[in-house]
């Protein structure tokens, strides 16, 4: 039954044409409420598990490598599994607003504890890679009541950062350990405990609604208070149905699947839409993407499992560019996905002349259960742009005042912040100071992005408010410019940052991670951007090789180390008077809880006499910059 849509009660066996505005608002006339077959996460994965019980849900690769055997789970056993943590769970004390907390690698466990856990009460999945003192503000924050983790592992120090934190976590009642557990510690095995629960059935015999609280998120910064974002069942289920609408999913077809689950695009786009769509995830080793083996072996992994899309984020498309498919099948790829930054152009053009693939570019938040608008596959593909809304949802461009309320809707192609509506977006942050400028006009939410809308809908993201290098009073935004380093045929991954600058606030300045066995001479990279930026202004005054350069969890360049390391190498020079007098001194840059950024200056081996005067020197010396800065002695 090629085509059917398992979560629409309102579509045949054919997907609909989507071709147009008004092939779009026709199909819009049935209300959403009616289409949707799932009231819960519990429900569409039950659904997908119908189509075909004993075909694949996941097949995990120990190390993406094609000749693993995989393991394979089901979607019947799958299913069951989830019954089962849902109910171990539900034995634990976890009532409905009750929250699940896990820290844990891509293993078949971490699916069954994300969805067994919402239909038991809240999930809160968390990014293990983040230090100590982030997690434990985020599972405090979220009023963690169980806590599910991977145990002591060579290579992993997930459970040592348990160790640290569970002492701050006032509402945790249990630990549950993937691994063997240590019952006189209060730790219990996750597979010693789940076993002895039905698999049939919801013990709590809860009725899960749309309305209900599915998950918490976290999302923003490494600074500050982390921000909960709020997900409804109805949210969650609402992206696996457009997914699988849009991209016209078919059950039985495999996805190679690297994503962590801590974010929305691996959990729900990914995740959620193939097990409801009863596809199947084809898991890349524990660490997904971020394993080297997933984007060596990639070619031979498509010819292996025969996905129809290649979909990740756009470092795993421009780093699949460089490693040529040699004699392996890849005919059964029919597109090219990603979303969680924007696609550089270089790279969505390259796809499309080397494997002739479209190129669908996808773009949303976390608030808005992650996709929001998409290159729709059969209508023209504007390679730059994020494509369309998807069905139900709404994107507008509005003009803010200086305090964040809406003055007035943008013309076409006029820049303004991107604010969305529609079934996907959230009903708010879980700390209600959150809440403060999160909607725009009611209930669209403001991305904080800037983007126009062209005459024919298509939304275009112009940058990042925050990313934003202000030179003078001038708005610089860097995606113009990293396009244009992209271009340069050494270049692997560019970023352009604000370096702090004692007369213009800020100058751009450029971070590259050359591709292997490249090399470029001084200067080179600068005037090749230099040549291509019609405004001298935006042109980076230097362009930094790095390696590697440094990503966030799901493979975004993390900006804000590139700051600190500007900001670093600038302060670095300022004090040079001091270093050229003998006096020891190092700068280190970094997050700071209230400040946002401060800069640490370390001076060694200075007598105590002279310490004041010196550390008046220092700061003398940093006065000029918005940054904070500290003196400390070693």
């Amino acid at each position: 039954m090629a085509g059917i849509h398992l979560l629409d009660r309102a579509i045949g066996s054919e997907y609909p044409n989507l071709a147009t505005d008004a092939d779009v608002r026709a199909f819009e006339q049935i209300p959403y409420l009616d289409r949707i077959a799932a009231a819960s996460t519990y429900d569409a994965i039950r659904l997908g598990a119908s189509h075909n019980p004993d075909a694949p849900a996941i097949q995990f690769l120990p190390n993406a490598d094609p000749a693993d055997t995989p393991l394979v789970i089901t979607h019947r056993d799958f299913f069951a599994r989830l019954t089962q943590a849902a109910n171990m769970f539900h034995a634990l004390g976890v009532r409905k607003d009750d929250v699940v907390s896990f820290m844990l690698p891509l293993l078949p466990e971490a699916f069954i504890t994300l969805f067994g856990a919402e239909a038991a009460g809240i999930a809160n999945p968390v990014n293990p890679l983040l230090e100590p003192h982030q997690i434990a503000e985020i599972l405090e924050a979220a009023g963690t009541t169980v806590l599910v983790a991977l145990g002591p592992m060579p290579g992993t120090d997930i459970w040592q950062k348990v160790e640290q934190v569970r002492k701050h976590l006032k509402h945790l009642k249990a630990i549950v350990q993937v691994g063997p557990g240590d019952p006189a510690s209060g730790i219990h095995s996750f597979a010693k405990l789940i076993e002895t629960q039905p698999s049939d059935r919801l013990v709590s015999g809860r009725k899960i609604s749309g309305g209900d609280i599915a998950a918490y998120f976290h999302t923003g910064g490494t600074t500050g208070t982390p921000k909960l974002v709020r997900h409804t069942h109805a949210n969650q289920v609402y992206q696996a149905w457009v997914i699988n609408l849009v991209l016209k999913s078919e059950p039985g077809i495999n996805l190679l699947f690297g994503m962590p689950l801590f974010h929305v695009g691996g959990s729900l786009t990914q995740a959620l839409a193939t097990l409801a769509g009863g596809g199947c995830l084809v898991v890349l080793s524990p660490s997904g993407w971020r394993n080297p083996a997933s984007v060596k072996n990639i070619w031979g992994l498509v010819e292996r499992f025969r996905p129809h899309a290649l979909s990740g984020v756009p470092t795993v498309l421009a780093a699949a560019l460089g490693i040529p498919p040699g004699n392996a099948d890849i005919s059964s790829l029919q597109c090219a996905a990603a979303g969680g930054s924007a696609i550089p152009v270089a790279v969505g053009k390259a796809i499309q002349d080397k494997f002739k693939l479209p190129v669908l570019e996808v773009y949303g938040m976390t608030e808005t259960s992650s996709v929001h608008t998409i290159a729709y596959p059969d209508r023209p593909i504007r390679i730059g742009s994020a494509g369309l809304p998807v069905p139900y949802s709404r994107v507008r461009i509005v003009k803010l005042d200086a305090d964040g309320r809406f003055e007035r809707d943008c013309a076409t192609d006029e820049i303004g912040v991107v604010t969305m509506a529609g079934p996907g977006v959230f009903g708010g942050y879980l700390n209600e100071a959150h809440n403060v400028g999160a909607f725009v006009d009611g209930h669209w939410v403001n991305s904080g992005d800037l983007g126009r809308l062209d005459a024919d809908g298509y939304l275009w993201i112009t940058g990042r408010a925050k990313d934003l290098v202000i030179r003078g009073g001038h708005n610089i935004d860097p995606g113009p410019i990293e396009d244009i380093m992209f271009q340069h045929p050494a270049v692997g991954f560019a970023a352009v940052v604000g370096q702090p600058d004692a007369y213009a606030g800020e100058l751009p300045i450029g971070y590259v991670q050359l591709k292997p066995g490249a090399s470029v001479q001084p200067g080179e990279l600068e005037a090749w951007v230099r040549e291509r930026t019609p405004e001298r202004a935006a042109a980076p005054v230097q362009i930094v090789p790095i390696d590697p350069m440094p990503l966030t969890g799901v493979g975004k360049v993390f900006k804000p180390q590139l700051r600190w390391d500007a900001a670093r190498r600038v302060f670095t020079t300022i004090l040079a008077p001091l270093r050229d007098r003998g006096i020891d001194c190092s700068v280190k840059v970094g997050a700071h809880g209230s400040h946002g950024s401060i800069a640490t200056v370390t001076l060694q081996r200075v007598p105590e006499d002279q310490r004041e005067a010196i550390a008046n020197e220092v700061h003398t010396l940093l006065a000029p910059f918005v940054m904070r800065h500290e003196v400390v002695f070693g």
